[in-house]
């Protein structure tokens, strides 16, 4: 599915009574199954923009369309999400097994008992969580759990995909298996994908465009296309157009981040 950010700007009230502008005029298109990553300095509106997106907040100026008609969030047990997100956080309920968390969604739909356990099952295997179904949060690792979240989101069946900083609060090994593993999943799934990170690296290796944004407000400052071929491996690391794509984001991020000292 199709995504247009079309010119979204947010602002809030901060306690004092103040006007703050997270988002100025954003504006760009994610296409069918392309893996496009979010990326910019702390505080420049990333998951904000997430989250408008995802129907969680509601812009001040401008929308967000899915394949030409504006996102209602309204949806039937039977319908096809628009999107699903992945949290930072794990955000799993403790007292649910890792099936019965992967099904919370579809029993929010109301999709009947039955169809609810083929489905979670479904992801269950596509995600390497066999053997696990069973399992409480606290019997998993942080890999692991982060797996439930990606099944829980994936088994509503949305057409875009909606990831804020999904391995962050992972160690580095874990970190790269799960980087491995969603490039496998979105390979077999072709779901359109918008990955938020701040981590450079992580955004050239797994996306076919990098979208960075300024400092807050935040407004497009480049739309970065990464050349390199898939499937994607560690090696590519040292190939002059990872080398390239990294510099120029990283040297668009440095210079936000003197202006910012700078005032």
């Amino acid at each position: 599915m199709r995504v247009v950010v079309d010119h979204v700007s947010k602002t809030y009230t901060d306690r004092g009574g103040r006007s703050v502008d997270a988002l100025r005029d954003v504006a760009f298109t994610v296409e069918a199954e392309e893996f496009v990553a979010l990326l910019g300095p702390s505080g420049c509106g990333k998951s904000t923009l997430l989250n408008v997106i995802a129907g969680l907040l509601a812009p001040t100026r401008g929308g967000v369309w899915f394949d030409g008609a504006r996102a209602d969030g309204a949806r039937g047990a039977n319908a096809r999400a628009l999107s699903a997100m992945v949290f930072q956080e794990f955000a799993l309920f403790p007292w649910r097994t890792a099936q019965k968390n992967i099904e919370f969604g579809l029993e929010e739909a109301g999709v009947p008992a039955a169809e609810r356990a083929t489905r979670a099952r479904h992801y269950i295997e596509l995600t390497g969580l066999a053997g696990f179904e069973t399992r409480y949060p606290h019997q998993l690792s942080g890999g692991m759990r982060q797996r439930v979240g990606i099944a829980r989101a994936l088994a509503v069946e949305p057409a875009v995909l909606l990831m804020d900083e999904p391995f962050s609060a992972l160690d580095a090994q874990t970190r790269q298996l799960m980087q491995e593993e969603l490039l496998g999943i979105w390979d077999r799934t072709r779901k359109t994908i918008l990955y938020v990170t701040h981590n450079i690296q992580e955004a050239v290796y797994m996306a076919d465009r990098v979208i960075v944004l300024s400092r807050r407000p935040g407004e497009v400052l480049a739309d970065v296309p990464i050349e390199l071929e898939r499937p994607r491996t560690e090696q590519m690391a040292g190939e002059p157009a990872f080398v390239q794509a990294a510099e120029r984001i990283w040297g668009l991020i440095k210079a936000q981040a003197w202006a910012a000292i700078a005032e």
